[in-house]
């Protein structure tokens, strides 16, 4: 009975242990250890397309960097092809209060950037202070020291071709009246309204003189030459069917403050 007591238990064991023999879990996989199926199992998988050979694929070259870099002319914006505004130009040309009127902004995006007011350097033999227009360029140039000058750009009407030569600024009014001249008043009866013999017409953001007007003389006579402002923004750098020298409204009144008394004017 004794070995019977001893050789069920013996039995049983045997037994459970072939029973447990399917789950590996006395039976160490070796397998696991080798390299070949690490790789095998970990390693990545790439998108093939067929028919592509990848040995012959090239590789998309790195793109140079840019080593010189212009103000608002970056890599970025060129790339993703966003609109630039200069800080310097957004502040000139923002809406401005002057005297009961407020000048509305100029959306200087839509201004081609050589007629914006900005300081050049200008050789002549002119003196600081002198005004010079040359007519064919569009540009207005404020004489200053030192070979600099502040060049403004101006559209010229069919009267601001009509008159070349040396004057002076006999005058300057801010926010002056308009009186369109007989020729004009002729030419088109719509502006009969404000001819001298009505009034004019009054001071405004629609007044076609805009904010300043400077009135040119030559040996004491007014040549009825004019530099004024406009509400015509669009018309900077362009030949317009009338008027004098037009210029943007917040350029006129820049170029109005520093006008001295009995400034000199070269038209050419």
């Amino acid at each position: 009975m004794n070995i019977l007591r001893r050789v069920f238990p013996l039995a049983g064991l045997v037994t459970a242990v072939a029973s447990l023999s399917g789950c590996n879990i006395l039976i160490p996989d070796v397998a696991a250890d080798s390299p070949a199926r690490f790789v095998q199992e970990t390693s990545p998988v790439f998108y093939q397309p067929p028919g592509v050979d990848p040995r012959r694929v090239r590789p998309i070259p790195d793109q140079p960097v840019p080593q010189t870099r212009e103000l608002y002319q970056t890599q970025f914006h060129q790339t993703y092809g966003l609109p630039v505004s200069n800080p310097v130009h957004m502040a000139m040309y923002g809406a401005l209060r002057d005297e009961d009127f407020t000048l509305p902004a100029i959306p200087v995006s839509r201004v081609q950037p050589q007629f914006l007011r900005q300081e050049v350097d200008y050789q002549t033999t002119e003196r600081p202070g002198t005004v010079i227009v040359d007519t064919k360029a569009h540009f207005l140039y404020f004489v200053e020291a030192n070979g600099k000058a502040m060049r403004y750009g101006v559209g010229l009407g069919r009267e601001g071709y009509a008159w070349s030569g040396r004057g002076v600024i006999q005058w300057k009014q801010k926010w002056p009246r308009w009186t369109p001249p007989v020729e004009m008043v002729s030419r088109q009866p719509d502006v009969r309204a404000f001819s001298a013999e009505n009034g004019g017409m009054n001071p405004g953001l629609q007044n076609p003189l805009g904010a300043r007007a400077m009135y040119i003389f030559k040996d004491g006579q007014d040549t009825l030459y004019r530099i004024h402002g406009t509400p015509d923004w669009q018309s900077i750098g362009k030949a317009t069917s009338s008027g004098c020298v037009r210029m943007l409204n917040q350029d006129v009144v820049d170029l109005y403050d520093r006008l001295p008394a009995k400034a000199e004017i070269v038209v050419m």
